[in-house]
């Protein structure tokens, strides 16, 4: 039998939008309790607001080590305890390396690998405690496939890969999963510019994803059997050529 969700806690980072929220939405509806974590307050409280009693909204930027530290003890002080982490915040960069702003790449693998780390990292001594838990990273295609066309982002997604990978095997012992989701290319705010039409004829096309379709695997890698991991989940779009 699968692992079923109902009474669950559940924390998710990025949750305001794209992946996160839609992610936050399906274990909502699938009897979980989830926080949303967001450094976007004001949305988070709009948004909870909507999503019901089981949605706790949590205000926290996960570049600054000490709003990391507090992210902990507000799931529990709310909810008592917590059973799924979904380290899901991240941004992207592309282009070619010759053009690029090293200031930019510094924040973005700031918050793609080393907040990351650091908030798995967080809530791994009350899953140990516990000794059980499951936690999921979002990855990219990017993190298994080098993508030419944006070297920093693909390095930061490399390195997700190696944590999730090395991770998993020391927290075994201790009854936790360890996974990643790897999309391709999803419909989130990192393509908000792109003109309407243009993002029509590309989904009909087969190009993009929706970020419901990444939420529904992340919904069958945390229902698996308790003695099955799902390692690394890879989504693409029908038609790309990663």
């Amino acid at each position: 039998m699968g692992q079923e969700l109902s009474g669950k806690v559940a924390a998710i980072t990025g949750a305001a939008s794209g992946i996160g929220l839609e992610c936050a939405k399906s274990l909502l509806r699938e009897g979980a309790s989830v926080a949303l974590i967001d450094k976007a307050e004001d949305s988070l409280r709009s948004i909870c607001s909507e999503l019901g009693a089981n949605a706790f909204p949590l205000a926290a930027d996960l570049t600054n080590p000490a709003s990391v530290s507090m992210m902990m003890p507000q799931i529990l002080e709310r909810f008592g305890k917590l059973d799924i982490f979904h380290a899901n915040a991240g941004s992207y960069i592309g282009g070619e390396v010759v053009d690029g702003d090293p200031d930019a790449w510094d924040r973005m693998l700031n918050l793609n690998i080393n907040a990351a780390f650091r908030s798995v990292q967080a809530v791994l001594p009350h899953m140990v405690e516990r000794k059980t838990g499951d936690i999921i990273m979002t990855s990219s295609i990017a993190g298994l496939v080098p993508v030419v066309w944006e070297p920093i982002y693909t390095a930061s997604k490399h390195a997700v890969q190696a944590f999730v990978h090395t991770v998993r095997r020391q927290v075994i012992k201790h009854g936790i999963r360890v996974g990643a989701v790897a999309p391709g290319p999803v419909v989130t705010a990192l393509i908000s510019d792109w003109p309407q039409e243009k993002l029509d004829e590309t989904i009909a096309a087969g190009g993009l994803m929706e970020a419901r379709e990444v939420a529904d695997a992340v919904l069958f890698m945390l229902t698996r059997p308790r003695n099955v991991t799902i390692r690394d989940l890879v989504i693409l779009p029908h038609s790309t050529d990663l």
